[in-house]
C-alpha cells in the first residue's frame, strides 16, 4: 500500500514537472516569436525557460543528472511547446496577455513540484519552500535575461512571493500529512490566482524611489 502511494506521488510531482515545463516553455517561445527569433532561437528560449529553475533545483538537492537533461520527456515537452508557439502563433497570442498567463501557470505548477521533489530528497520544511520558488522563477528569470530584459521578478507585481506563498502551502500540507494531491493543487491554485490577481490588479512590493537631486 505504502509503495502504491509513493508512485501516486511521484507520478504527480513529475506531472506537476511537466506541466510547469511546458507552459513555460510556451511563454519563453512566445517571447522569442515578438523578439523574431528564428526556430532555433525560439527553440532555444522554450527549452531555458522551460527548464532553468528545475535544473538549478535538482543540482541544490544533488538529483544528479537533472531531470531536464536526463529524462526525454521534458525536452520533447520544451520542443513541443517551442514549434507548437513557431508555427501557429497567432493561436497562441489569441489568449489575452498569453505570456502573462503561461508564467503564472508555470509559476504555480513548479512551485509546488518543486518543493515537493525537494521534500523527496529529504530537504528540511525552509529549504523545500525556497527551493519551490526557484523552481518557479528561475526559467523566467534566464527566458527574460537571453532576450536582455529585466526579469520579471524584479520588476512586477507579485512574482516570487506567491511562487514563495505556493511552495509554502505544498509544506505545510506535507507536514500536516494531507494528500499530496490536496497540498499540490491547493498549493498550485493559490500561487495562480494570487499573481493573476496582482497581474490585474497592479499589487506590487514597494518599489525604490531614488532621492530626487536638487
Amino acid at each position: 500500500m505504502i509503495v502504491n502511494e509513493q508512485i501516486v506521488v511521484n507520478t504527480l510531482l513529475v506531472a506537476f514537472d511537466l506541466g510547469g515545463t511546458f507552459v513555460f516553455a510556451l511563454s519563453g517561445a512566445t517571447t522569442g516569436v515578438k523578439h523574431r527569433l528564428d526556430l532555433f532561437g525560439v527553440l532555444v528560449l522554450s527549452f531555458a525557460a522551460g527548464n532553468s529553475g528545475g535544473i538549478a533545483r535538482d543540482v541544490m538537492i544533488a538529483a544528479h543528472p537533472p531531470a531536464a537533461i536526463s529524462d526525454w520527456r521534458y525536452i520533447a515537452v520544451s520542443m513541443l511547446a517551442g514549434l507548437i508557439t513557431f508555427y501557429w502563433f497567432p493561436i497562441i497570442n489569441r489568449l489575452s496577455s498569453p505570456v502573462l498567463v503561461f508564467d503564472a501557470a508555470g509559476l504555480a505548477l513548479f512551485a509546488v513540484a518543486g518543493a515537493g521533489k525537494a521534500l523527496a530528497f529529504h530537504a528540511g520544511p525552509v529549504a523545500a519552500t525556497l527551493l519551490g520558488m526557484l523552481t518557479g522563477i528561475g526559467g523566467g528569470m534566464v527566458r527574460d535575461i537571453l532576450v536582455m530584459e529585466i526579469p520579471n521578478v524584479l520588476r512586477t507585481e507579485l512574482y516570487a512571493v506567491a511562487a514563495l506563498i505556493g511552495a509554502a502551502v505544498m509544506v505545510l500540507g506535507k507536514m500536516l500529512n494531507l494528500r499530496t494531491s490536496a497540498a499540490a493543487t491547493t498549493g498550485a491554485v493559490l500561487c495562480f490566482g494570487l499573481r493573476f490577481i496582482a497581474m490585474r490588479r497592479g499589487w506590487q512590493l514597494p518599489i525604490a524611489r531614488p532621492p530626487q537631486k536638487g
